[in-house]
């Protein structure tokens, strides 16, 4: 029996623009998902999330390399694959004229399901919008809105979806709780794929990719990836962070210096005599610090592999 859900072998995608100028959107990836796990692939804008997603659901081909999903191989097996697999894309079409249970409905008849009914109540409680049957899809807030796609992604029950950027725009309470509903999605059977660009929300996956330029730069566990960090981070509070950034800037012995919230990161090069030194350089300069060592964040990872 197939272990896995996606297997993707040596796949590129370049995209020519007029002039016959040439860009590679995704870069000789190679990966495999395994049924049953939350696979996260995060990175910024343009790092070839969206198109690796893409070329996974069948909406464009690689230019190169072969792709396989739920055993099946993408350019044999297209129409079998597609009856097989759920798509939210960045920009979902849901249509706001359409109340819930309508949108649902047409979704629903689309992949041909029937007998629907009983799987629609089951969605519509599961995503708490059984109050909301009869509003319009445009009346819907934000986070309800991703609710109502992800009931319309799931209507025809496929074994894997993909998400592309489901909760980007989404306020954070409304975030949390479609994590939780991923959880219990997870728990049903169904294999989840989800490109972010929010390491937080990677966190919480069984596995998470790191890419850039469309590259995979590290695959594996949340904290495997966290252990493989080989520097050491130190947290610093003070009254005015923005300020200390400015004034430890160029500095030497640390690699990275990032704003996260009303604190500080340092990713330093050595260890605990840098770190002293920089809290009495801050105290020297009239800005006055305390600091502590802690565990390196799946943001300092990727930051220090990119600035690498």
């Amino acid at each position: 029996m197939n272990e896995f859900s996606v297997v993707l072998e040596n796949v590129s995608k370049i995209f020519t623009e007029e002039g016959k100028h040439e860009i590679v959107a995704v870069d000789g990836v190679s990966l495999t998902i395994r049924k049953g796990e939350i696979f996260t692939l995060v990175g910024p804008d343009g790092a070839g999330k969206t198109t690796m997603i893409r070329m996974m659901c069948g909406v464009i081909p690689p230019s190169q390399g072969s792709i396989e999903v739920t055993g099946l191989r993408m350019d044999f097996h297209l129409s079998e694959i597609k009856t097989r697999i759920g798509y939210l894309a960045q920009r979902f079409s849901l249509y706001g004229d359409l109340t819930v249970d309508e949108n649902i409905d047409f979704f629903a008849e689309i992949h041909k399901v029937r007998d629907y009914e009983r799987r629609k109540l089951e969605l519509l409680d599961f995503m708490r919008l059984s109050p909301f049957r009869g509003r319009l899809a445009e009346r819907l807030s934000g986070g309800m809105k991703q609710k109502l796609a992800l009931a319309c992604t799931l209507i025809h029950t496929p074994q894997i979806i993909f998400l592309d950027e489901p909760t980007t725009g989404v306020d954070p309470v409304s975030r949390r709780d479609f994590w939780k509903i991923l959880s219990s999605v997870l728990r049903s059977g169904i294999s989840i794929v989800m490109a972010t660009p929010y390491l937080d929300e990677a966190e919480r996956s069984s596995r998470v990719a790191l890419i850039n330029e469309g590259k995979i730069l590290m695959c594996d566990t949340p904290e495997h990836v966290k252990a493989s960090f080989p520097l050491n981070v130190m947290e610093i509070v003070c009254e005015d962070p923005r300020k200390a950034m400015g004034l430890l800037k160029g500095g030497k012995g640390f690699q990275s210096i990032e704003l996260f919230g009303d604190r500080l990161h340092i990713v330093f090069d050595s260890a605990k005599a840098a770190m002293e030194e920089t809290l009495e350089n801050l105290r020297t300069l009239g800005v006055p610090a305390t600091g502590r060592t802690i565990s390196p964040s799946l943001e300092d990872v990727f930051i220090s592999k990119i600035s690498r």
